[in-house]
């Protein structure tokens, strides 16, 4: 009589499945860091949005907010690569009040005829930006003068330049509305606007026709369309990582990652659309974002300060020629610093001596709340942005809830530095 064996239980299958809740929650402590910074970016918010009684998502204050950060986040994206390169720059706030203050009397004061075009002045700042970012960074590549010391100097200097150019403590202005548009103005609606009619009962209980809703549709289609890129290049990315044997996080989490990224994104953009559609600036921040992120993640360049400022002496013998690199580094830092003054000078409808005063602390701090490390090598674009945002955000909602600015620089100043204790401590724990 033959007997049948049982058949051996799968614990292959068994074992697969018992591990995957592990697998994701290793992946989100490996990238605590990431997902703790837009969760964090997303606790900020909700609780300003309660604690101002919803005037912080109000489509006005939205606008305001990009409006006044803007300049932030685009020295920030700067201030990421000099910072990975393993220096720093104090002097970016001087330099972008120096150069509103160059433009403002270029337009205004001095009648330089066709010099004196919004768009002239301001391919001359950028370039002059670039150049003053070169002889700070030639300094600190060529003659190894520590860019602490280079850019303390440079903030020194620039900051009485502009003082200078303004007569001491006037302003100068106003500056002409093609220019102020730069940051106070919105993109037109090519495709036009739709109006959504909601019905409303009346007293007798008729129902009648009721107020109208309009939508900015560009603002729409540009925002459903910057979604559905983000969602698939973030997929493709993560399949590439996939097929060429790299860990990639699991695609449960990612797919949760992505879902509320892109329904935070399409809130703030439905704002936008019932207000004048999504701010200029808004749309110059985001093309300059896209091409960072490019440089740093898919170009050679971008490798090579991430080498640079992981190890110097390594990446110089490996054929890296780091003064280069570095100088560069700095040129590009100066053109983003000038960009940020042409767009403080452009909010503000006029240059002031104050203008761009203690930003280069903001800018610092978006950097290193966003991940960035002090040591050099490590850091990215999107959480310096995040960074940026949460500095944004703070700053407004403290001033909507009516916090008084002695106290704002303190819980920024723990904020920051809670940012840097936790970067350390993963350094150690690592």
């Amino acid at each position: 009589m033959s007997t049948e064996s049982a058949p051996a239980p799968q614990t292959g299958v068994a074992e697969d499945v018992q591990q995957r809740p592990r697998v994701a929650v290793s992946a989100f402590v490996t990238n605590l860091r990431e997902y703790g910074l837009v969760l964090a970016l997303i606790a900020i918010m909700l609780f300003f949005q309660f604690t101002t009684s919803g005037t912080l998502f109000k489509p006005l204050n939205l606008s305001n907010l990009v409006q006044q950060n803007s300049f932030i986040i685009v020295m920030a994206l700067g201030m990421l690569l000099v910072i990975v390169s393993g220096h720093i720059d104090l002097s970016v706030g001087s330099v972008a009040g120096f150069i509103g203050a160059l433009a403002a009397n270029m337009m205004v004061t001095w009648h330089l005829g066709a010099l004196s075009n919004p768009l002239v002045v301001s391919i001359i700042c950028l370039i002059i930006g670039g150049c003053i970012g070169a002889a700070q960074g030639y300094w600190i590549a060529y003659h190894r003068i520590p860019s602490f010391i280079v850019t303390l100097a440079g903030m020194l200097i620039f900051r009485g330049m502009c003082q200078a150019l303004l007569g001491g403590g006037s302003s100068v202005g106003p500056l002409p509305s093609a220019f102020n548009k730069l940051s106070s103005g919105f993109i037109p609606d090519v495709i036009g606007t739709v109006t959504l009619i909601a019905p409303t009962v009346n007293a007798a209980g008729k129902t009648i026709v009721g107020s109208g809703l309009t939508l900015h549709m560009t603002t729409l289609v540009i925002g459903i369309a910057g979604v559905l890129a983000y969602a698939y290049f973030g997929l493709k990315s993560r399949r590439t990582r996939e097929r060429h044997g790299y860990q990639a996080e699991p695609f449960a989490l990612f797919a949760v990652k992505t879902a509320v990224l892109s329904a935070l994104a399409l809130l703030l953009i439905y704002q936008f659309a019932t207000y004048k559609g999504l701010p200029i600036v808004l749309l110059v921040m985001g093309v300059l974002i896209a091409l960072f992120v490019f440089v740093t993640k898919r170009m050679t360049i971008g490798r090579r300060i991430y080498a640079m400022g992981g190890n110097a002496k390594a990446a110089q013998l490996s054929g890296i020629k780091t003064e280069r690199l570095t100088q560069l580094v700095f040129i590009n830092m100066g053109v983003l610093s000038a960009l940020g003054g042409l767009i403080i000078a452009a909010r503000l409808g006029q240059a002031v001596p104050a203008a761009g005063l203690g930003s280069e602390l903001d800018v610092i701090a978006a950097v290193f709340i966003g991940g960035a490390s002090a040591m050099g090598g490590v850091g990215g674009v999107i959480g310096s942005v995040v960074g940026g945002f949460i500095m944004g955000v703070m700053n407004n909602g403290m001033s909507i809830m009516g916090v008084n600015v002695d106290w704002q620089q303190v819980v920024k100043g723990l904020v920051l530095l809670g940012a840097v204790v936790f970067d350390v401590y993963n350094k150690n724990k690592g």
